[in-house]
């Protein structure tokens, strides 16, 4: 089914506000990140404007079956008319004379051999002359028109599908990027409590130092961990923009403009019935062997176009045309100085190709040639896709796994967080022991997010190997 966006349909969900700065706010779930890219992506667009050209096409070969009708006319006008030579004599007139008895001046007959004999120039054409008419073709029968009627719909497929197989890069490539950039926000507004964590317990650690139940030197280790944690912070931040410039130019959005990201992510979404849609999986789900099947039809139908170059082309034709000189010298039927004539003629056409040097023979040799590469493309492919499908599946399975590990992680550390900080306050823990559970804590949390990472990535790694993206 052909692909279309209507902008209409965006404005109802994407919605835009101005912020003080004057940017555009633009929020945006992931379905309605995909909608996006997919209606602003270039290449997209391009790839429909193929479909039109298609469909042109298409109609140009629905046009040569039609009558074809063509007008023409000429005005000529001989600044010098082309003669001949025409022999001329009065023999006529002295036979007629000598038969008759006929004598001359002093009593003589007539003497055939005083004829003259001679030549004069004349000229068939009137100096100025038109010709108009018209004529009507049909075409009843030609092979490559023939073949090129049955394949206008597998034409248009094709070009349908290859925007199907563009628009499914498109939708991967924005969804790996909408998770590096929902996941680092996440990851930021957890990096921003642990600095506020921080900053709470150096306040804490500072009274405590002031009425001496603790040293100097546990304020100072605490103050290298906060600006440690600081320079993390920065650099995710850095990151993040990146990021976001990158997600922007796939979404074809102006680098000035703020994005809020609303989806939500958790191991839960990412779990959910994930490999139960592999069950129906066939290789067709695959827009790419969908697309190199359509292909091989094409491929096919080119072999059979040039099968049928054999066949005579055969046509009908009518044509009609007044002709009308002009000269000043004579005058036929009272018609005055123009004479004027019609003509018609119908009939009809064909053309028997009988020998062309074997070059039909080796077009047809090139295309089976061209069918047998398009299936071994096509078992190559399907080779890939079972590599794919398995190393992205194991993939997946590792990234859940450790997902799931790295979740159990971050819970645990958060636990031992605080009751390392109870214990500390309670005087019965030392610094050593609360500056090294914040740093598991802060470890156990970057692990996660890179595991929810690359769960998501390997997610959509996979749906894209079984044809679900």
């Amino acid at each position: 089914m052909k692909y279309s966006v209507k902008v209409g349909a965006f404005i109802l969900f994407i919605l835009i506000q101005m912020s003080a700065n004057g940017q555009n706010v633009i929020k945006l779930s992931l379905d309605q990140a995909t909608k996006m890219a997919l209606s602003n992506s270039i290449e997209l667009k391009n790839l429909m404007v193929d479909e039109q050209i298609q469909l042109a096409k298409n109609r140009e070969v629905t046009g040569m079956t039609m009558p074809q009708i063509a007008a023409s006319g000429n005005l000529t006008y001989y600044a010098k008319l082309p003669q001949f030579v025409f022999p001329t004599s009065d023999i006529s007139v002295y036979e007629v004379l000598a038969r008759e008895g006929v004598k001359d001046g002093q009593g003589n007959a007539i003497n055939i051999g005083n004829a003259s004999f001679g030549t004069q120039p004349i000229s068939l054409v009137a100096p100025l002359n038109y010709q108009a008419g018209f004529e009507v073709q049909q075409l009843l029968f030609q092979p490559d028109v023939f073949v090129a009627l049955q394949a206008r719909r597998t034409v248009m497929e094709y070009a349908e599908k290859n925007t199907k197989v563009a628009q499914e890069a498109v939708k991967e490539n924005v969804e790996k990027a909408y998770y590096g950039v929902l996941i680092a926000q996440k990851q930021k507004e957890v990096l921003l409590q642990t600095i506020e964590r921080l900053n709470l317990l150096h306040q804490e650690m500072g009274q405590m130092y002031a009425m001496g139940f603790i040293e100097k030197l546990d304020v100072d280790k605490l103050m290298v961990t906060i600006n440690n944690t600081n320079t993390a912070f920065n650099q995710l931040n850095n990151s993040i923009q990146i990021s976001e410039a990158l997600l922007k130019n796939a979404l074809v959005l102006p680098q000035s403009d703020s994005l809020v990201l609303t989806e939500t992510l958790d191991s839960k979404q990412i779990n959910a019935d994930v490999f139960v849609q592999e069950l129906q999986f066939k290789y067709e789900d695959r827009k790419e062997i969908d697309l190199l099947n359509t292909a091989k039809q094409l491929q096919m139908l080119e072999m059979k176009r040039q099968k049928l170059s054999y066949a005579p082309t055969l046509a009908a034709f009518y044509q009609w045309q007044i002709s009308g000189q002009r000269n000043k010298n004579y005058d036929v039927n009272g018609s005055g100085p123009w004479f004027s004539y019609q003509t018609g003629l119908l009939g009809v056409s064909i053309n028997q190709p009988i020998f062309d040097g074997l070059q039909t023979k080796y077009k047809i040799q090139q295309a089976k040639l061209s069918v047998e590469k398009v299936e071994n493309t096509i078992q190559q492919l399907k080779q890939g896709i079972d590599l794919e499908k398995s190393v992205s599946k194991n993939m997946l399975n590792n990234a859940l796994l450790n997902l799931e590990v790295q979740e159990r992680n971050m819970e645990l550390a958060a636990s031992v967080f605080d009751m390392t900080r109870k214990k500390y306050k309670e005087g019965v823990g030392s610094s050593i022991e609360l500056l090294q559970a914040d740093t598991e804590l802060q470890r156990a949390n970057g692990g996660y997010f890179q595991a929810l990472y690359d769960a998501a990535i390997a997610k959509t790694s996979y749906l894209k190997s079984i044809g679900k993206l």
